[in-house]
């Protein structure tokens, strides 16, 4: 008898997230902090780990890191020092696949990442947040490759399931013409693709599958970028 694959989150994960989003506190998490790590923390970096070799199929410069400290996921605790919100933890689960030279880049550097959240699940690829001299880059880039830039952002493969998010400028950026026809794209101060995965995606156990079409299919804006700023993809 064929072995039924096991999914990686399970309807427990998800209650747990609920549970986390709505008594988000210390006493709480403390109470429930086996749950954390047997329905969400362990299945996401056995997740990790399954992605590794098939995301080095996308690029061998993309990494997998299922380390628990330091690698691809995202700890479930807030940084609270600068925050208003004091609130201690993340009421979702994150993971960047990240350029194997992105720590020596301070992390300015294109990803691939996974969020995991009741209803509110995505997957996307880009450039979260870089610093100014970076989105001049890509800027300058986007100038001098309007072609691929569009070719990367609007073929049919890419706006079936992914839209162009993040922040932008309300005016365009000073030295730019306000007039070009990619001045949308030029205002952007963040340069990612996101779409939207339903739950039961997320509970099922061919979710590796799912996830790497997606990745597939924003690979080009992540190839595009790391061309952008000297980056090998």
């Amino acid at each position: 008898m064929v072995k039924k694959a096991a999914p990686y989150f399970t309807p427990a994960s998800f209650r747990f997230l609920r549970g986390l989003a709505k008594h988000n506190d210390r006493e709480w998490f403390a109470a429930h902090k086996a749950e954390f790590e047997e329905h969400l923390r362990q299945p996401y970096l056995r997740l990790i780990a399954d992605l590794a070799e098939p995301l080095r199929k996308i690029s061998p410069h993309y990494v997998a890191d299922p380390r628990p400290v330091g690698g691809s996921l995202f700890r479930i605790y807030r940084d609270t020092r600068f925050s208003a919100n004091k609130l201690p933890y993340k009421p979702w689960a994150g993971a960047r696949f990240f350029h194997e030279r992105s720590r020596e880049l301070m992390g300015e550097a294109p990803v691939f990442y996974l969020h995991v959240q009741p209803g509110e699940n995505f997957v996307g690829g880009g450039l979260w947040h870089p610093q100014p001299p970076n989105v001049q880059r890509v800027r300058d880039y986007m100038l001098n490759n309007p072609a691929s830039w569009k070719a990367a952002t609007r073929s049919a493969a890419f706006k079936r399931q992914f839209e162009l998010g993040g922040s932008a400028l309300t005016r365009p950026p000073r030295g730019y013409d306000p007039q070009h026809e990619l001045i949308a794209d030029l205002k952007r101060k963040d340069f990612v693709g996101t779409a939207y995965l339903d739950d039961d995606a997320m509970l099922s156990p061919k979710l590796p599958k799912i996830l790497m079409q997606h990745f597939a299919r924003v690979a080009p804006l992540v190839d595009w970028l790391c061309g952008a700023l000297d980056l090998e993809f």
